[in-house]
């Protein structure tokens, strides 16, 4: 793996997307405009919003760059630039990681941009504070960015790559503990939860919002967010097939 072989292919990413605005939109724009939306949904209901917010900050920001990764990475794969990017000296992990730095850079941006709005413009409390709010909601697009990868191999289709999201993530968004706490959910609904990162990406973000210290907990819970993104990245990697 070459360094600089990699941010050469993130340069790649960020000055492709740069000129696509509806994917900037929905990168940028959409997850701000989904709280501010919500927050009059629960106008006579501030608590309940005030809760369910930055546990939305860790999901948004997985969800928005899972579905951009995965559907501008199958584009790489079906226009033929992957096959032609295999057949220069560039390795798996330069193209996979390239990928993973520059949607994670789109992901910090997102984050910075929905936390301000969170923490700001809506006056959502957070007895954490904004740093440890940010560093969850830039895993949470680190986590998406990864699966975005790996999810991408097995699609044939851009079409292919959105059925991913009912499939693969809405599960896991009804038992993550948004709607229904995970000590009331049936047991194997409990142990279905208990395997998969979007839990622990909101978990994380509700650690920060009751706790005004960094807890135990909340330090397992990401730890499992990048180790879950690190066993995605990797088995991305091994899905790209070098043209012969």
């Amino acid at each position: 793996m070459s360094i600089r072989k990699t941010l050469a292919t993130s340069k790649r990413v960020l000055s492709q997307l740069r000129h696509d605005r509806r994917t900037i939109a929905l990168i940028f724009i959409v997850p701000p405009a989904l709280l501010i939306i919500l927050k009059y949904v629960f106008q006579g209901e501030q608590r309940v919003f005030h809760s369910i917010a930055p546990m939305l900050l860790g999901i948004f920001p997985m969800i928005i760059m899972f579905l951009i990764t995965s559907i501008v990475t199958l584009r790489e794969r079906s226009s033929g630039t992957l096959d032609r990017l295999m057949t220069m000296p560039i390795s798996k992990s330069d193209f996979v990681f390239g990928y993973a730095i520059a949607f994670c850079l789109l992901g910090f941006v997102q984050a910075l941009i929905s936390g301000g709005v969170m923490l700001g413009l809506l006056h959502v409390t957070v007895l954490g504070g904004t740093l440890p709010t940010m560093i969850v909601a830039v895993l949470a697009a680190f986590l998406g960015t990864a699966i975005g990868l790996l999810t991408s191999a097995f699609a044939r289709s851009e079409f292919q790559a959105v059925q991913f999201l009912p499939a693969f993530i809405f599960p896991q968004l009804l038992v993550c503990g948004l709607f229904v706490a995970r000590a009331e959910m049936a047991k194997p609904l409990q142990w279905f939860s208990d395997s998969m990162p979007l839990t622990y990406s909101v978990d994380a973000m509700k650690q920060v919002t009751i706790h005004t210290t960094w807890t135990t907990t909340l330090t397992r819970d990401l730890i499992i967010v990048v180790s879950f993104a690190i066993v995605a990245l990797i088995l991305g990697s091994a899905t790209i097939r070098r043209q012969e």
